[in-house]
């Protein structure tokens, strides 16, 4: 029976425990979308996660989509890494990078000049996103890329991954959720391609599928781990058949040898997406969603994750792993503060007290 504070091997990835913190954005990066001191001591305050998996950050200037997001495609965003990298490691943690390119999933005035907004196909997404002063604004109307375009694109996906791994971060998570640009050549509805980019789930899968190897060929298929949740709708996403997708994608990847499939993990009409993972891939399963101490403790004791992530609960909670381990009760997170925009705003990012 694995329990949560158990160490665990993630492909090359040794964690302390299976608690591991979960992506998320938190809009406070500097102005050229370099990592700040206030993100070395946010991660560094997390440390006791068996493993962080950073705030979605983007590859390229045109993987850019929402205000102060950091990225890792220049010398100044790698340095600033390296000091997060090299913070967690003193702490005695693990941390891996999420390679976020949003697509479609853009607004001008979050974005470079002369950052393009590509997708699979030209089709805007629908929901609104917040402009630099917070206000949520339509999204602009995506390129289509064009099929030799395609290797560029992943190129730049490989570049920021050894970018990171420069900066001594431990590996990287390649983000296929949420709707940005992997989601966006998953699902049928955005991709209305008629190259070998788009039709039968096969080739809407094949973008994903050869980033991953890609991402493996650079720094070790065990250093690479990526994040899906089949099903949602986020950012406009409706495929037809969800299910056949990620069968086809895990299955289409399963011999990579990669370090872990990160699920979100909500609920789905005709199947369960946990179930859908463990029939159609091989590998270690992070679970995510919703979970409290005794859902993760149940899911790992019944063998359906070797690990378990975190969002909400590391907001407020940078001892989280401590907490869990004395019984303490969880500190509530302040929703305002969420996404300040502001890379000097310590306001519920950094403020936060430890139990003890």
């Amino acid at each position: 029976m694995a329990d949560i504070f158990a160490p665990v091997r993630l492909g090359e990835l040794e964690l302390a425990n299976r608690v591991v913190m979960a992506p998320m954005t938190r809009d406070r990066a500097g102005p050229e979308d370099e990592p700040t001191d206030l993100m070395v001591e946010y991660y560094r305050q997390r440390a006791s996660a068996g493993l962080i998996v950073t705030e979605g950050t983007q590859p390229s200037p045109a993987g850019k989509g929402y205000w102060r997001t950091p990225g890792i495609h220049s010398q100044q965003q790698v340095a600033g890494w390296a000091r997060v990298a090299d913070a967690v490691h003193q702490a005695g943690g693990r941390i891996v990078m999420q390679l976020m390119h949003v697509g479609r999933a853009a607004v001008r005035a979050n974005k470079a000049p002369d950052a393009e907004t590509v997708a699979p196909s030209a089709i805007p997404c629908p929901d609104p996103i917040p402009g630099p002063d917070g206000v949520p604004v339509p999204t602009e109307m995506p390129r289509a890329l064009d099929t030799a375009e395609i290797p560029g694109v992943i190129a730049e996906y490989v570049a920021a991954a050894r970018n990171s791994r420069a900066a001594g971060l431990d590996g990287v998570e390649l983000h296929c959720a949420s709707g940005y640009l992997p989601m966006q050549f998953l699902s049928s509805n955005t991709n209305l391609r008629t190259d070998r980019y788009g039709g039968s789930a096969e080739n809407r899968v094949r973008f994903v599928a050869e980033t991953l190897a890609a991402l493996a060929d650079a720094i070790g298929p065990g250093r690479v781990g990526f994040r899906i949740c089949p099903g949602v709708p986020f950012n406009g996403m409706a495929d037809a058949d969800p299910a056949e997708t990620y069968a086809t994608l895990l299955r289409a990847v399963d011999g990579l040898g990669l370090a872990y499939c990160h699920l979100i993990h909500i609920p789905n009409q005709g199947f369960d997406a946990l179930e859908l993972v463990r029939a159609n891939w091989s590998g270690p399963v992070i679970e995510n969603c919703g979970l409290t101490l005794e859902k993760a403790q149940a899911l790992l004791a019944e063998g359906k994750a070797e690990a378990v992530s975190f969002g909400y609960a590391y907001i407020a909670n940078p001892d989280l792993v401590e907490r869990f381990q004395h019984g303490t009760p969880l500190a509530k997170a302040d929703r305002t503060t969420f996404y300040t925009g502001h890379g000097d705003d310590a306001r519920g990012y950094t403020d936060y007290p430890r139990a003890d």
